[in-house]
């Protein structure tokens, strides 16, 4: 089994590749196969995500490619850049992950979503394609220390005793 705990930067060749959809390139430990069929273990950090074309350097010393896999999403078009403000706010605040692009925002594909999308004003249509949504405030290179009091948490909740 292939094991993959180490990022490398590139541009490198690569000897082999995986190919994963936005849901699996979250997880930290993962099992799955490189396109020739090899079984791989991934161990890393938590709170990365893998991103198409990311590249981690096996324990044997190959080189493997992170493809994004195409999955069904939505795309989402507007008369203007408020409207499509105003959309991605919407999407924002029911914590949607959204790719942002030029005219247009990308959402994993969802009924009640597109209806939603759809009643304030704006197109939406069903494609094929990978999905690299926006990491967030905390996402991405983003990354915390010991000495680090937030944590990455935006509401801090207590439990009151004895109430």
């Amino acid at each position: 089994m292939l094991t993959i705990q180490k990022r490398i930067a590139g541009p490198v060749s690569f000897d082999e590749e995986v190919v994963l959809s936005f849901d699996t390139r979250q997880k930290c430990r993962l099992r799955t196969q490189t396109t020739a069929g090899e079984d791989v273990a991934l161990f890393l950090p938590r709170g990365e995500v893998l991103r198409d074309g990311d590249l981690f350097e096996a324990d044997d010393g190959r080189v493997v490619r992170v493809t994004a896999r195409p999955e069904p999403l939505l795309q989402i078009t507007c008369d203007g850049p408020v409207q499509l403000a105003r959309i991605a706010y919407h999407l924002g605040n029911r914590h949607v992950s959204v790719q942002i692009g030029d005219g247009w925002l990308r959402i994993a594909d969802d009924d009640v979503l597109r209806q939603m999308v759809e009643g304030l004003g704006a197109n939406a249509v069903r494609l094929q394609a990978p999905f690299e949504p926006e990491s967030g405030a905390y996402g991405g290179a983003h990354r915390h220390t010991e000495a680090s009091v937030h944590g990455g948490i935006i509401h801090e909740y207590r439990a009151w005793a004895n109430k």
